[in-house]
């Protein structure tokens, strides 16, 4: 059994599956896309993963892509160590949150990241020219039905774009629901760690390496902060999440981040 994870250090989805691959120590071979150079547009990649996104897992000869499908592939054949809770209507609390991932967070991810911080960058590492034929090479179907559309507006104008405030707010509200979830307990779902905090994982920690622990420090989300703080104590954490981001990389989201964080604190109405 041999599996093989076509990721990139900044992916949210590939750390969601680097995590899960850690929790469960399975071994895995990896293959590094570079997102920001546009390494997930060539024809090659793109058979595997038509989207033009990664993480692509493949075991032996099989190819799976999206990262909540890998893992819910990955507690399938090996449920012992299965991060997916056996109580049905606590596996039913996991599965709401792994769906608002998908379905709200991870697009609300995309457009921030992108209006924060990777716009500046992509512009940095491929100059105005190199910038047009990577917002060009986005399949027309990838993040969203629209992506192709709503990233070419987010890197051209930035917080202008329209949409774009609309989804930094409900990015906080999905800190709101958190803090919520984990009133008098440690864990969002039963007190007992699963894919629901993995899940999540890789969203807060994009908000923490741009420089927007804001949103939930100096008393905003006391909840989240000290669950966030468990999440930074885990072993994995640090391999998983901080290890793979080249340093220039992480350089660029944290000052992009610190720069762009008067706007975002002005959309949630943050004093700063």
């Amino acid at each position: 059994m041999s599996f093989t994870l076509y990721h990139h250090g900044s992916s949210v989805c590939a750390a969601k599956v680097r995590f899960a691959l850690a929790e469960k120590n399975m071994d895995w071979d990896g293959v590094y896309i570079d997102i920001l150079k546009g390494e997930q547009f060539t024809p090659e990649y793109l058979k595997l993963n038509p989207k033009g996104v990664v993480p692509t897992l493949l075991h032996d000869d099989l190819v799976i892509p999206d990262s909540t499908v890998i893992i819910e592939y990955l507690d399938q054949i090996a449920p012992d160590t299965s991060l997916h809770p056996t109580d049905p209507w606590e596996r039913a609390q996991v599965r709401y949150w792994t769906k608002a991932v998908d379905e709200d967070l991870h697009p609300a991810c995309g457009t921030m990241t992108f209006v924060c911080s990777h716009r500046h960058t992509v512009l940095k590492n491929l100059g105005p020219e190199g910038a047009e034929k990577f917002l060009a090479s986005t399949p027309k179907l990838s993040v969203t039905s629209n992506w192709k559309e709503q990233k070419d507006s987010f890197v051209r104008f930035g917080f202008e774009a329209p949409g774009a405030a609309e989804k930094v707010k409900l990015y906080d509200t999905y800190l709101f629901k958190m803090e919520e979830a984990l009133q008098d307990t440690d864990w969002l779902v039963g007190n007992k760690f699963s894919i629901a905090d993995i899940s999540l994982t890789p969203y807060v920690n994009r908000l923490a390496m741009m420089s927007m622990r804001g949103m939930w420090e100096n008393g905003r989300l006391p909840n989240v902060e000290k669950w966030f703080n468990r999440i930074e104590a885990n072993p994995n954490f640090k391999k998983c999440f901080i290890d793979w981001v080249p340093e220039d990389l992480t350089n660029d989201l944290r000052e992009n981040g610190a720069k762009s964080w008067p706007e975002v604190a002005k959309i949630l109405e943050i004093e700063i």
